[in-house]
């Protein structure tokens, strides 16, 4: 009773038992079934009489998956132009994990080729069903290929995630290393092998330990449990949009962007302090405050319809994407000053696709930057189009240059302009030297108050004043402070 066209037919996830009524019905009235593989529980016990035909072939002769099925696919749609038609069978359901039959369904579609879907049992019934555990209110269903080649995860950690076929140990170890980017290394994770069979076995782990199980096989799936409630950028997003309701935080929600900018730069400045500072516990602190204020800014231009975060998300993505095509795309770039000069070269292509009038270069960098990072970005621009010192020799004789003006300048006006000059031929060499100029001066500052600091003790324990003690003093105890801290 084989049907003109293509039957998509789900066997289930393993156990024959599970085979739908429908489903068997079909297969014991019919001649012949095409499987996309013959490893699966289920095949050794469909009716004796069916002729029994696999493509198991392409995944020994072809190089990848994608080759693979792209055979399968056009072998089941000229099968599928016979008469007598075809039956293509699959574990599970047909369009539950099963790349080929919703790409068959399409192009059958497309070319008017009669076709007709048996449903079938899923893998998730069955895992869910091992686990003891429902997938609502939230669960994720990712495919281990899909998240082994990823250097992060691309679903957030506060949810549980099922992750589908890790049939082999280097899948389960290309998986486990994409997981440890936001997850403990010994995270209690399961694995879960042959469910819906009679042979199910959910294996405790910890997450590091997975690729050591010798129980992987074609019907493995891991499941990750919930970091926790506040492990994902969504659950913040959440938390932000709440303090703004009306039944909120009455603060929060007077806040506008204008009233929130002095808090912007200050955590800028705080969270630029424990870098300079290179305090790993302070920075995490301080990027999560910065964090803050963007969200909150997001938020706010959401509820006015200006946009939203996804609207952020989505063009900083782009952009990003577009301006590296030495990495997403074919470009191939020799070094650093290649990679700057392209980057350019598209801005200036993306503003004229935007229909913007040409920019100066230096336009785009904002004005109330600090002075020293101004002038190292305006440098840095004019290097990349070939206005620079040909070597560091020029840009140190344009420091001697500047100061002998600073020396011969008559009149306050003057010398500020001589001085400022000074200044940005300082900043040059700097960025000659791969030096951040601000990070350079703020090191200074540091270091000058922790000098002040020592002679203000010393002095304390003199029993004097700091104005009391003689210049010479002061000098000893500077020298007293720098041998302290080893420096020269």
């Amino acid at each position: 009773m084989n049907l003109p066209g293509i039957v998509l037919l789900g066997l289930g996830p393993g156990d024959p038992d599970l085979i739908t009524r429908k489903a068997w019905d079909l297969l014991k009235n019919s001649s012949e079934v095409h499987l996309r593989t013959l490893q699966h529980p289920a095949v050794k016990s469909l009716p004796n009489h069916l002729k029994i035909y696999s493509f198991d072939h392409f995944y020994e002769s072809d190089n990848t998956f994608d080759e693979v099925y792209t055979h399968i696919v056009n072998s089941v749609l000229e099968l599928g132009k016979r008469p007598q038609g075809v039956i293509y069978a699959v574990p599970g359901h047909p369009f539950i994990a099963e790349a080929t039959s919703f790409e068959i369904y399409r192009r059958a579609i497309k070319i008017n080729l009669p076709i007709k879907i048996y449903e079938g049992l899923s893998f998730l019934e069955s895992i869910h069903s091992a686990l003891r555990i429902d997938p609502l209110p939230k669960t994720v269903i990712i495919d281990s290929l899909e998240l082994a080649v990823l250097h992060v995860p691309n679903f957030p950690p506060s949810i549980p995630a099922v992750i589908a076929q890790i049939y082999s140990r280097d899948v389960a170890s290309e998986v486990k290393l994409t997981l440890m980017e936001n997850y403990p290394d010994e995270f209690p994770v399961k694995l879960i092998h042959a469910a819906g069979t009679a042979q199910v076995c959910v294996e405790e782990l910890r997450l590091f330990e997975i690729d050591q199980s010798s129980q992987i096989g074609a019907l493995t799936t891991l499941y990750i449990p919930p970091l926790g409630e506040t492990t994902s950028f969504e659950a913040f997003q959440e938390v932000i949009a709440q303090l703004r309701a009306p039944d909120g935080c009455p603060w929060d929600r007077k806040q506008t962007h204008k009233t929130l900018r002095p808090y912007l730069m200050e955590e800028t400045y705080e969270l630029l302090y424990a870098l300079d500072n290179g305090d790993v516990l302070s920075m995490r602190e301080e990027f999560g405050d910065l964090l803050l204020q963007i969200v909150l800014h997001a938020q706010i231009a959401s509820e006015s319809g200006d946009f939203s975060m996804v609207d952020i998300l989505r063009e900083i993505n782009s952009k990003i994407v577009q301006r590296h095509p030495h990495v997403f795309g074919d470009l191939e770039l020799q070094d650093e000053n290649g990679v700057l000069v392209n980057w350019e070269i598209l801005k200036a292509e993306e503003r004229a696709q935007n229909g913007k009038e040409e920019q100066s270069l230096l336009d785009g960098l904002a004005l109330a930057l600090p002075a020293l990072v101004q002038a190292d970005q305006y440098q840095k621009r004019a290097a990349r189009v070939g206005f620079d010192w040909t070597d560091i020799l020029g840009v140190m004789n344009k420091i001697y240059e500047e100061l002998e003006e600073v020396k011969s300048v008559q009149g306050t006006e003057n010398l500020e302009a001589e001085i400022g000059d000074l200044l940005f031929s300082v900043v040059n060499l700097a960025r000659w030297s791969g030096i951040d100029p601000e990070s350079a001066l703020r090191q200074a500052n540091t270091r000058f108050r922790n000098r002040i600091h020592h002679i203000e003790k010393q002095a304390q324990i003199r029993g004097k004043r700091l104005n009391e003690l003689t210049l010479y003093e002061m000098e000893d105890l500077w020298q007293e402070a720098k041998k302290n801290t080893g420096e020269l």
